[in-house]
């Protein structure tokens, strides 16, 4: 009984090849699909809409001295908005929304183009809550927002769940301390992915059903 004849070792050496080659292309494209995908989570947290006229620029607290406050007078002085509302907790005894619009007049921004909402809250949540009332009372109809960017997602949503009525446009400032493409590189940006995640979570699962729980049957 005759053998089939062996295949060439080049043959072989080259199925080889191909199978290696194959393997490190499939290798290459999951990689770069999961880069991409990392990088859309970064991107995601990142809210930012086109500017549009609106009743006032809303500056949220946390960033007295820094880009939150700098990109709001920026917004209200290109005339998107007559007033920049400053919100904030008190710090050394103020609100820092004072201490704010001192820093604002001293680059030379008019203290007439600013005003101050103090507060005592002490998270985000809390801050939206406590703000809705005020933004009503003004009779605010389109707010812009401006906050640093990887907080911009959580602040836009939680201004869509608990602060209905109003439209809030998203205009963040940028953060030295957040990038959004590679955000796992660098220990920040990592501290700062995950704590937004995990809030922005935490708002949509529990904090909002519960206060639809609390407040249900109320206008």
């Amino acid at each position: 009984m005759r053998t089939a004849p062996s295949r060439p070792g080049w043959v072989l050496r080259l199925a080889r090849r191909a199978v290696l080659l194959g393997v490190v292309a499939a290798a290459a494209v999951a990689l770069i699909r999961w880069q991409a995908t990392l990088d859309w989570l970064g991107n995601y947290l990142v809210r930012s809409d086109a500017g549009q006229p609106a009743d006032l620029v809303l500056v949220m607290g946390g960033n007295f001295w820094g880009p939150r406050v700098v990109k709001g007078a920026e917004i209200g002085a290109q005339g998107l908005a007559p007033l920049v509302l400053i919100s904030g907790p008190p710090y050394s005894g103020r609100p820092e929304g004072e201490l704010a619009v001192e820093f604002l007049v001293k680059r030379g921004y008019p203290r007439g183009l600013f005003a101050v909402f103090a507060h005592d809250r002490q998270s985000t949540l809390g801050e939206v809550l406590a703000l809705c009332p005020e933004l009503t009372r003004r009779g605010a109809k389109r707010v812009i927002v401006v906050t640093s960017s990887y907080h911009s997602r959580r602040c836009a949503i939680l201004f869509r769940l608990f602060c209905p009525g109003i439209r809030f446009l998203s205009m963040p400032a940028s953060d030295a301390n957040y990038h959004a493409d590679g955000w796992w590189k660098d220990v920040s940006s990592r501290r700062l992915f995950f704590s937004e995640w995990s809030k922005i979570l935490g708002s949509v699962l529990i904090a909002y059903p519960t206060y639809r729980v609390s407040h249900w049957g109320q206008s």
